[in-house]
């Protein structure tokens, strides 16, 4: 018996060996390239690709702008790193192990409530951005293009985080060729160009009052949607230089992507102001053609970012591949497609800015943490 007993814990150790072997090779498929796709991935969608977020936050500031995108930048690859770092310390399933930690009992509860919040939140601003674009651009009824986007991401989310990373790395490259293609026709079309053109401002009331606080809104409330995501992935990656790099490299991607819309922007104001989708009111000035093309990749930027979103939220109250899970993910995705009625640009120019304030708390605790881990 003892024999036979030693036997088959030396055959469990060599099943354990092997799960362990298989599991790190599902833990190096993570590359820096996903990391940072996922990243940007994450925070960009619909407000950001359109230009309604870039307006609403730096386009208020002419020149300005582009120094809070500087700032910007260097927040979003920082803070992002401390979040994928202390995932990985924790081996977090999902934002909840990190606030907790950051925020201890009472403001780590503020800031989950806060967290949870503004990822349903964001979610409805999604589907509702691709009701905005169907019907701008294809004529699709608003409602019907909600019920789409709803449905791609509800299909998705069900696979799990690993279908969500796969899905994320696969677009994030055709946005940002769209995004910088759209800037360098632009540039072309607008020469010669004026120094007074990048100067001039938005006319009308900015959401935040001055362009230093509106970039760490920006990132704030932004960082509040990619915790969501960059915890549980910070989980399944062993290599903290990894991390450090994909969390840099993302950050500079979304701050040169931002960069990229700001200045087509601005060389197209004031008419851009007056669209709900800017961008796709820049890319007609060139050719249907493109205008059809970049609201395709809108679209898909709009589909990564619901993903990323219904994820984090329904993993904050469920396990991923259980039973509640996929009924988390069916009902929030109801839930998400009514709440969407209430429009795109509303969303984006009320609620993001509330919830941006609220996340400074979360980027407090971040640096308080990163201290103690430095220490």
């Amino acid at each position: 018996m003892i024999k036979n007993k030693k036997y088959l814990n030396l055959i469990n150790s060599n099943k354990s060996d092997k799960n362990s072997d298989k599991g790190s090779k599902l833990i190096k498929e993570i590359s820096v390239f996903k990391i940072a796709a996922t990243y940007i991935g994450t925070v960009v969608g619909a407000g950001f690709a359109s230009g309604q977020e870039v307006l609403q936050f730096f386009g208020y500031f002419g020149i300005n702008g582009f120094l809070a995108l500087i700032m910007t930048t260097f927040i979003f690859g920082f803070y992002g790193f401390i979040i994928l770092k202390l995932g990985l310390k924790y081996r977090a399933s999902s934002h909840l192990q990190v606030i907790k930690y950051v925020g201890g009992r009472w403001l780590g509860l503020m800031i989950d409530i806060v967290i949870t919040f503004f990822l349903f939140g964001a979610l409805t601003a999604m589907v509702a951005g691709a009701g905005a674009i169907l019907y701008e651009q294809f004529g699709v009824p608003s409602l019907l293009g909600n019920i789409i986007m709803i449905a791609a991401a509800l299909g998705t989310t069900l696979l799990g985080i690993r279908g969500v990373i796969s899905a994320i790395s696969f677009v994030v490259p055709l946005l940002l060729t769209g995004v910088f293609s759209l800037t360098i026709f632009t540039v072309f079309n607008k020469l010669p160009i004026s120094l007074s053109q990048l100067q001039l401002p938005v006319t009308g009331q900015p959401p935040v009052p001055h362009w230093f606080l509106s970039a760490f809104v920006y990132a704030s409330y932004n960082l509040v949607i990619a915790v969501a995501v960059l915890a549980p992935l910070g989980a399944e990656v062993q290599d903290e230089k990894k991390l450090k790099k994909g969390s840099v490299w993302g950050g500079l991607g979304l701050g040169l992507g931002a960069g990229a819309i700001l200045f087509a922007l601005l060389l197209n104001m004031p008419d851009a102001a007056g669209f709900e989708i800017p961008m796709i009111f820049i890319a007609g000035q060139f050719a249907t053609g493109v205008q059809l093309l970049y609201s395709g990749i809108l679209l898909a930027e709009v589909y990564t970012t619901a993903i990323g979103n219904l994820y984090g939220f329904v993993v904050r109250f469920t396990d991923p591949g259980t039973v509640k899970y996929k009924w988390g993910v069916i009902i929030t995705s109801i839930i998400a497609l009514v709440a969407s009625q209430f429009g795109f640009t509303n969303l984006v120019r009320y609620l993001y800015p509330v919830v941006g304030y609220a996340g400074l708390f979360m980027i407090g605790g971040l640096t308080v943490g990163y201290i103690k881990e430095s220490i």
